[in-house]
């Protein structure tokens, strides 16, 4: 989280895109470096292809953070 606030001071970005979203189950990721940024998450990556790079939805995230 340090570095996406140390890149974000540095050089301002205008949204995210966060790959190996898969691999952090509970988007603890996504959500910090969003509220650290201030700024909104553009893409999720949910593979190992090209074709896996998602547009971000607020929806979907959240159903898939507080599925059981």
């Amino acid at each position: 989280m340090e570095r996406a606030r140390l890149f974000n001071d540095a050089v301002p970005i205008s949204g995210t895109i966060l790959t190996k979203a898969d691999a952090d189950a509970k988007g603890g990721a996504a959500i910090s470096i969003a509220h650290i940024t201030g700024k909104p998450i553009l893409f999720l990556g949910v593979g190992q292809e090209y074709k896996d790079l998602k547009k971000f939805e607020t929806q979907w995230f959240l159903d898939r953070l507080f599925e059981r």
